[in-house]
Formats: C-alpha cells, sequence, structure tokens
C-alpha cells in the first residue's frame, strides 16, 4: 500500500519582515474581525487610524531587535526540526508554515499545499491555548483560502494543547535553568516564578473564550513536571493595548509587587513557543527595565521552548495521533477529547 502524503501546516502570528512593512502589518492584524469586532468599513477604517499612529512605536520596537521581527525564522526552525521529527514514519509528511498577517500568508501556503497534493492535511497551531483571537481565526483563514486553492482532502485540526507533556516537559526543564541562575544570584531569598501570558480584553473572556482557563492548566503542568515542593508562582498578563479593560493580574504590576517584597523573579513566557517582539523587546528590555527601577534583586528571563527536543516531540506526536485518527473530530484537543469545562462556549469542539 502506497504511503499517505501528510501536510501538516504551522499557523503563528506573523511579523513584519523589514521596517517599512510595519505599518500594513499593524494593518492586517487590527482589520481582522477576531480582533476588533465591527462591521467591515468601520473595522478597516479603525485599523487603518491605529495602524498609522502606532506604526513609529512599532518600528521602534523592531530596531531593537534588528529592524524585522524574528517569527517566521523562527517557525521555520521549528517547522524544520517537526520534519524530521515526522520522517522516521510510515507516511510521507510535509511541514508548511503559514502566518496569520504577513507573509508567508494562509493562501500562499494554501497553493503551496495544494502543488503538493496530499492525502490529509493536519492543521496545528503554534499557540497551545485555544483562543478565538488567534487559533480561530487562523482556522477560519485557513478554511477560506483551501477552498479557494482547491484543497478537498480531509483536515484535522488540533486546537490546542495546554497541558501536553512535550510542551510542559520542555517549558519546565527552561525553568530548572532559570531557577539555577536566579538562585545563584540570590541565594538567599527564594525566587517567584511568573508565567506570564499575552493578555486579553475582558470582553472576549465574557463571550466563552477558554484562554486564561487553559493558561492556567500549562501553568500547572509546568509545575507538575517541575517537582519542587514550595515553589513560589502565579500567573500574569503581559502586552496590554487600548482603553479596555484587560485580564489581571498584569505582568508590570507583579514585577513592582516583587520588587517592594526585596524577592528575586524568573519569568516564563507560558502562551509563546517563539521569540519575537512580546519576548526579545517586552520582557528582555521593557519589563527588565521596570524590575530594575522597582528593586526587584534579579530578573532572569525563561528563553520560549522553541526547538526544544520535547516540545519538538510532542507536536511530533499530536500530528501522528491526529493523521492516523480516522473517527477523530475534525477539530479538537491534542488529546482528541474536549478538554474545556462545559462553561466555555467558544470552546471549538462544542460544534464538533
Amino acid at each position: 500500500m502506497a504511503a499517505r502524503r501528510i501536510a501538516v501546516v504551522l499557523f503563528n502570528l506573523g511579523g513584519p519582515d523589514r521596517i517599512e512593512a510595519t505599518r500594513p502589518f499593524l494593518y492586517n492584524l487590527f482589520s481582522d474581525r477576531a480582533i476588533i469586532d465591527l462591521p467591515a468599513p468601520f473595522r478597516q477604517a479603525l485599523a487603518m487610524i491605529i495602524s498609522r499612529r502606532r506604526e513609529k512605536t512599532a518600528q521602534e520596537i523592531y530596531r531593537h531587535i534588528g529592524g524585522a521581527s524574528p517569527i517566521l525564522d523562527e517557525t521555520n526552525r521549528q517547522a524544520a526540526e517537526l520534519q524530521i521529527a515526522l520522517e522516521p514514519g510510515d507516511d510521507e509528511a510535509r511541514v508548511f508554515v503559514a502566518m496569520r498577517y504577513w507573509h508567508p500568508f494562509a493562501d500562499e501556503t494554501a497553493n503551496a499545499v495544494a502543488a503538493w497534493r496530499p492525502n490529509d492535511v493536519v492543521l496545528v497551531p503554534l499557540y497551545p491555548q485555544f483562543s478565538t483571537t488567534t487559533t480561530a481565526s487562523s482556522f477560519d483563514d485557513w478554511q477560506r483560502v483551501a477552498r479557494r486553492a482547491g484543497i478537498t482532502v480531509p483536515a484535522r485540526s488540533i486546537c490546542c494543547y495546554p497541558a501536553d507533556t512535550g510542551l510542559a516537559g520542555g517549558q519546565a526543564g527552561l525553568l530548572r535553568d532559570a531557577l539555577a541562575q536566579v538562585r545563584a544570584e540570590v541565594p538567599d531569598t527564594p525566587p517567584r516564578v511568573l508565567f506570564s501570558a499575552h493578555g486579553l480584553p475582558k470582553k472576549v473572556l465574557a463571550r466563552g473564550d477558554p484562554y486564561v482557563w487553559q493558561i492556567e492548566q500549562t501553568a500547572e503542568a509546568i509545575v507538575t513536571v517541575l517537582d519542587e515542593p514550595g515553589l513560589e508562582w502565579l500567573i500574569c498578563y503581559q502586552s496590554r493595548v487600548g482603553p479596555l479593560e484587560w485580564i489581571e493580574p498584569a505582568t508590570d504590576c507583579e514585577l513592582r509587587r516583587a520588587g517592594a517584597a526585596g524577592v528575586p523573579v524568573v519569568v516564563l513566557p507560558i502562551a509563546f513557543v517563539s521569540e519575537h517582539s512580546e519576548t526579545l523587546v517586552e520582557l528582555d528590555i521593557e519589563y527588565r527595565k521596570i524590575a530594575a527601577g522597582a528593586g526587584v534583586p534579579a530578573y532572569v528571563r525563561v528563553p520560549a521552548v522553541g526547538i526544544d527536543p520535547s516540545f519538538i516531540s510532542g507536536l511530533a506526536a499530536m500530528v501522528q495521533s491526529a493523521a492516523g485518527a480516522s473517527g477523530r473530530p475534525s477539530v479538537c484537543s491534542a488529546s482528541g477529547i474536549k478538554v474545556c469545562p462545559a462553561n466555555y462556549a467558544a470552546c471549538p469542539m462544542n460544534a464538533a
């Protein structure tokens, strides 16, 4: 029997590949209905205003990291490592990358997938925790462009993997190294771990988005693997934008609280699996400065999980499970079952 051809599509946010791309990238971001829920004419007009006003500030952010976002290079490395991890299988797999707000856009990737003529497609978001603002937006975009590209073969979508053992194992290993570093710097005061996630407006959660619940599952999974009784840790949220009411506690506020108590901190970017502006600038530069000004005695940032072997092995296992389960719903968690409690109306498995 001939080997099946399985196309694996990795989804990520994307970022400008040069300074001049900053404004169109921002426009694409804020014109997404998953980000600003307004009728198209109003949303597009508002996106134009926001992207124009934020362009110079965003350009300065990208100048700190070489004039472009590293997220595509990071994602391509993850795709290459996942490709290697999948090669021992009986089926032929090829890993593709699709970005939501900059090149390669989903339509470019869909055309490449169609040209390869797969038997099956597996969609894998590089957002471990499901949100309507990230994973759902990428999936909706893919469905639209896949039809246009003529892709008619079955597609299985992995909606989330918040407590995956590969993800938790990779992050726990990196956290263990960071804890050793901060304890060497400040041996007499136990450190506090801040699991910092990208924030969301509270109104998104009010619609039943399970993101915060899934962030909690990831944190608990990491702490379980780490197995350090008495470790002090909490979840906080970064990257607030605009006048809306955002979920709390805020990462910058927690840094000031730690400084007031004289507690060293280790910051782990729990929702980001790739390095980009929120880690390399916001956490490494802006929040480090806040920590120093607040009197935090030591500030250590855990790297994004990137191409950690545990994480890549976990992704490969998810793909193999999804590709091999004919009775599996078209959209489901990595475990193949619904993980969100019933009160989260936006869980994609409610419609699966």
